[in-house]
């Protein structure tokens, strides 16, 4: 199984906004006073249309698919929660926290992919767990070591465990499960995406290890990943608040490998950590300044993977 790939979908916003639905548990989002709704979607269309074009610059394969005014989806530029695509032809459709986030599930955005000649044999459906207030919000709550069949989890309103379960067997993956806790207001609080405070890599992982409290679950963690022989990176609190947790590896021409990230990311980390980083991959930053503030998500949370087999 390959841990990364060439081909990624990311959906175009159209009314994008600060969702009131996710800042409930998303504390990373902040309202940007004195914009003009308006003017905030005009200045996420310019981050992404900046963003797809550095991609597709070092030869990225980029299905670009424009979100629609009929349903208010102010999310919808953060594809990978609620779709994730596997090498056996496998698509997963996820159970959404947010209900305005549920109207992002497009069958037409499957289509479009068919016709570019991926294959998709079977979709695994686990929305109906939303009707029982049960949420799993796909490679934001799990992160994937494909290659070595672990998925990462941290629980929490986003991400349950049981159905977190559910997924690992029907997907053949070892689950990996911990707490992961940010400090807001003077308190502990969950972080609401694994991806957030860890990324994983074909030769590294990037991980806020100091915000697994747990001193076994910490430890558990880390002894996984070295398991799997990942260079590990230790990112700070400060450095997951400038989602520099929310990175992405991906491969351009002639298969070489990127390591995705924003230019907040890029700008928290020390010399040493972008050199650590760099013996694995080339980083691609690009600005997205308004969409992390507003959306609480970042580089890694635009980009939807294709694994699929091409016919």
């Amino acid at each position: 199984m390959k841990q990364t790939t060439n081909a990624i979908v990311m959906i175009r916003p159209v009314a994008f906004r600060m969702n009131e639905q996710t800042a409930v548990n998303n504390y990373y989002q902040k309202v940007l006073d004195g914009l003009l709704p308006s003017t905030v979607n005009a200045k996420a269309q310019q981050e992404f249309d900046a963003f797809v074009e550095k991609l597709r610059a070092v030869g990225v394969d980029v299905t670009v698919i424009d979100d629609n005014l009929e349903t208010d989806t102010p999310d919808s530029i953060f594809p990978n929660n609620w779709v994730s695509f596997h090498e056996n032809g496998d698509v997963a459709l996820y159970p959404m926290f947010a209900e305005n986030r549920r109207q992002e599930r497009r069958e037409d955005i499957l289509d479009t992919l068919e016709e570019k000649g991926f294959e998709i044999s079977n979709i695994m459906d686990y929305t109906s767990a939303e009707e029982d207030g049960i949420f799993l919000e796909g490679t934001g709550s799990l992160l994937l070591d494909r290659a070595n069949g672990k998925a990462y989890c941290a629980l929490s309103p986003r991400a349950d465990e049981e159905l977190f379960i559910e997924f690992c067997e029907d997907f053949d993956y070892a689950p990996v499960i911990f707490e992961a806790f940010q400090t807001v207001d003077g308190e502990r609080k969950l972080i609401y995406h694994t991806n957030v405070m860890m990324c994983l890599g074909e030769t590294f992982a990037v991980i806020c290890a100091d915000s697994i409290d747990d001193k076994k679950e910490r430890k558990m963690v880390l002894d996984n990943l070295k398991e799997d022989k990942k260079e590990i990176i230790l990112i700070t609190e400060d450095q997951v608040n400038n989602f520099a947790g929310n990175m992405l590896e991906v491969r351009g021409k002639d298969d070489k490998r990127y390591i995705v990230m924003s230019a907040s990311a890029h700008q928290s980390l020390t010399p040493k950590q972008i050199a650590q980083l760099e013996n694995h991959a080339e980083i691609l930053s690009s600005s997205l300044d308004t969409i992390e503030a507003c959306g609480g998500g970042s580089a890694r949370c635009m980009m939807a993977e294709v694994f699929l087999p091409r016919n």
